[in-house]
């Protein structure tokens, strides 16, 4: 049978036009909403009812067909989830990996950046310029402690400089190069260190003997050092600053005295130089020079009060004054007293005079 014999044959016509007249529906539709989009509206008899009972009708209708789209898309996502997972997890612990790593060297950087910032707040009093150093080179056994400093005479540095840390006194500058310099520190057997307990204010001298914590000897007076007592440098000799930290006094298994010393307490890599020479150059040379009395040039006036005091001080010193004048006076013009008449002698003397009556007829 030929197919336009056929039932569908006869239905093919019908169904062309049905679609013919879906598509110009649809033209026209989509007309009517472009130009019922327009933020203003034409003419109060426009597009906007229409639009506005099309879109509240066609809202159900869109959630309920965006259902099915929106589940499998979560179902979607489970699925790949699932399957994906192992290497999901494996890029999660290489990045946990690299997060560690980068954590360290912030934490590092962190520690740094606070030693910069104890470093740079240091002050010494009076104050001493001073310059920052790092220990480039360690020198140790069981009687050097020394350490290599990048820093020389091209930064003021000179030999006796003491170097100190964030913590406290490290040691003492004892050689010195162009730009670099070499430190000993307190622990070495050849440091002797004049020190004062801060408590007492005592005297006494720091000897390093090798071990970690360097020997008391020589403490005056008796009963001057306890437990705890925190040890400064005393500046005798001129040689360190006063008052810069030391450590803490301890007893050792020997029984003397000993520090345990503040700069232990971290790692002694950066360190400050303190280019001190004397207690010369902590003094104002202009100061110590001026002449006696200089400041009386520029006094301030006196206040009234003070000037009420001043002239009766004055007022005072001329009645005093005058009064003198007036007993001088007095006195030059009083007459000269008349002199006495002196005593004659014994051997003048008649001698009716010295013996009796009858004594002398006979």
């Amino acid at each position: 049978m030929p197919f336009r014999e056929s039932f569908f044959g006869a239905v093919r016509v019908p169904l062309a036009w049905a679609a013919m007249v879906v598509v110009v529906a649809g033209i026209v539709g989509a007309v009517m909403l472009l130009f019922g989009d327009g933020r203003v509206s034409r003419s109060a008899g426009g597009y906007a009812p229409a639009r506005a009972s099309f879109e509240a009708g066609a809202a159900p209708v869109g959630s309920v067909l965006s259902a099915p789209v929106r589940w499998s898309g979560g179902a979607v996502a489970y699925v790949k989830g699932y399957f994906f997972a192992v290497s999901e997890n494996r890029r999660l612990r290489a990045e946990i990996i690299d997060l560690n790593a980068w954590r360290d060297e912030a934490l590092a950087l962190k520690n740094l950046n606070n030693r910069y910032e104890a470093l740079l707040g240091l002050r010494s009093e009076p104050p001493v310029a001073m310059v920052s150093a790092r220990a480039i080179f360690e020198s140790r056994g069981p009687f050097k402690n020394a350490k290599l400093l990048d820093v020389g005479s091209a930064k003021s540095v000179r030999v006796g400089n003491p170097v100190i840390d964030e913590h406290g006194l490290v040691g003492r500058v004892t050689g010195v190069a162009a730009g670099t310099s070499r430190m000993v520190q307190l622990t070495d057997v050849a440091s002797r260190i004049p020190v004062l307990i801060a408590r007492t204010d005592a005297r006494a001298l720091l000897t390093g003997d090798g071990s970690d914590n360097p020997r008391l000897d020589f403490v005056r007076g008796s009963d001057s050092i306890q437990l705890g007592d925190r040890i400064l440098t005393s500046g005798d000799g001129g040689g360190l600053p006063r008052g810069i930290p030391v450590g803490i006094a301890a007893k050792g298994i020997d029984g003397s005295w000993r520090v345990k010393l503040f700069s232990d307490r971290g790692a002694i890599d950066y360190v400050r130089v303190l280019l001190f020479q004397d207690f010369g150059q902590l003094a104002d040379q202009n100061a110590l020079n001026a002449p006696p009395l200089s400041s009386l040039r520029t006094a301030p006036p006196p206040t009234p009060a003070q000037a009420a005091a001043i002239q009766d001080v004055a007022t005072r010193r001329a009645a005093a004054a005058q009064a003198a004048a007036e007993r001088v006076r007095a006195a030059n013009a009083a007459p000269p007293p008349a002199p006495a008449a002196a005593p004659l002698p014994a051997s003048t003397q008649p001698a009716a005079a010295a013996g009796t009556p009858d004594g002398g007829g006979e």
